[in-house]
């Protein structure tokens, strides 16, 4: 699975969909790949601030459990309801399955993250 070049990248393997102010975060394909089987996604509520770097929630598997890191500072808007009962969903299209949208406080600070080009040399060495 390539990596869609409309998202930003971290190093620690969530993207980030910037439109306008607000963004949708989710885990790529490489990371989930990683987990295996997704069991259980704990998201935080709405109204947290979030720095970026930040541990906003955790994503269970059923070989371990990871914290799930925030690409970009702001305030969660919007977190994706359909997770809680589906949280495998993740697996089967995780660059469409959003977990949090956050309203940011620098939508200009994503330059700093990684495209789809670096984000996959990330992965493939």
């Amino acid at each position: 699975m390539g990596y869609p070049a409309d998202l930003k990248y971290t190093k620690d393997h969530e993207w980030i969909r910037v439109s306008g102010d607000v963004a949708e975060v989710g885990i790529t394909d490489f990371a989930q790949q990683q987990l295996g089987d997704v069991v259980f996604v704990d998201l935080p509520e709405v109204g947290r601030q979030l720095t970026a770097g930040e541990s906003f929630g955790s994503i269970e598997s059923v070989k371990a459990v990871s914290e799930l890191f925030a690409p970009m500072s702001g305030q969660v808007v919007d977190v994706n309801p359909a997770l809680k009962d589906h949280p495998e969903a993740v697996n089967s299209s995780p660059h469409e399955s959003w977990m949090v949208k956050i309203r940011l406080s620098d939508p200009g600070a994503s330059a700093s993250l990684l495209d789809s080009a670096g984000y996959e040399r990330l992965v493939t060495t």
